[in-house]
């Protein structure tokens, strides 16, 4: 019944916190600026709030102050989502706010990004240890051994700009991550491990709320304030439960949207040819004539699809 309630504390805080925050967003103009270079439709998009993800980032504090309040498992994830959202928070705001196009610096980023992962796997190392890393497809257990750092680090920045990535169409990173935090609270119920459950509930909820007002036609934006966030605390979670391995099969799609940068990038460079007609992918199929509903679909269902293959 409590886990149940996580979910759903999650759901209330974030329907009520839409009405409360986008308004004031409205009032202080954090308009998103639509880049020219971009898909034409989403030129009419300009202007729509951003820095949406305090919506449901404050499901997070809120649902685990309430229902494990005293555990060091869930506030240290708590912590590093919010961290990274504290993050994307600035980045946000020196854009719209200050007009600074490209907000943050990437190495102003980066390092604050290595910061908060650095202090967060060497938390978990010294305090809250894994016995264990499972492997996909049942092919058993890893020690990492000194790895650990190394692979920890590495998980929560390449989740956290993957997600960030997706983040391109409305309601894409928002439901797309309701599916993997929703395989992360069920691997941590099977394992009985309540306050991993509690936190990832409480952001299934948060998010499912989220997109009451982020689906097409959005009436805000997460911004990068919720999409570092919600990459961070997907490899948080895959990190204390001893799952990282898990972690690229449950969020194939912010692989591969990730990958389609990548390969766009060394294509042109070497080239100066582009493999796609757009990156991140999810722009390719709209400049074939998807629409962005369809994209979003179709990219959700390979998003479930990614959760239930790795509990396979």
């Amino acid at each position: 019944m409590t886990l149940a309630l996580a979910g759903v504390i999650g759901l209330v805080v974030s329907l009520l916190m839409g009405p409360l925050v986008i308004p004031v967003l409205r009032r202080l103009k954090f308009g998103q600026q639509i880049r020219e270079v971009g898909p034409e439709a989403h030129l009419k998009k300009q202007g729509t709030p951003t820095m949406g993800g305090v919506i449901f980032l404050a499901s997070v504090p809120i649902t685990v102050a309430i229902l494990d309040p005293t555990s060091a498992r869930a506030w240290a994830l708590s912590l590093l989502t919010l961290g990274f959202g504290l993050i994307g928070f600035a980045d946000d705001f020196l854009k719209v706010a200050l007009k600074r196009p490209l907000g943050l610096k990437a190495r102003e980023k980066l390092l604050l990004q290595v910061v908060l992962a650095v202090a967060f796997t060497w938390y978990v190392y010294r305090y809250l240890p894994p016995t264990g890393y499972v492997l996909p497809f049942h092919l058993g257990h890893l020690v990492l051994g000194w790895w650990y750092g190394p692979i920890s680090v590495l998980a929560i920045l390449g989740a956290a700009n993957a997600v960030n990535l997706t983040d391109g169409l409305d309601g894409l990173a928002a439901g797309s991550s309701v599916a993997a935090f929703a395989f992360f609270a069920l691997w941590a119920l099977r394992a009985k491990d309540d306050p991993v459950a509690v936190f990832a509930l409480a952001l299934v909820g948060g998010l499912v709320g989220f997109l009451r007002v982020n689906l097409h036609p959005a009436r805000v934006f997460m911004g990068d304030t919720g999409s570092l966030a919600l990459g961070a605390g997907l490899a948080g979670a895959a990190i204390v439960t001893g799952s990282p391995f898990l972690l690229p099969i449950v969020g194939i799609l912010f692989v591969v949207e990730t990958l389609s940068v990548i390969i766009q990038v060394i294509s042109f460079r070497l080239t100066g040819r582009r493999v796609f007609r757009m990156s991140p992918l999810h722009h390719h199929f709209e400049l074939g004539g998807w629409s962005e509903e369809r994209v979003v679909t179709v990219f959700w269902i390979v998003s479930a699809l990614g959760a239930v293959l790795a509990w396979w």
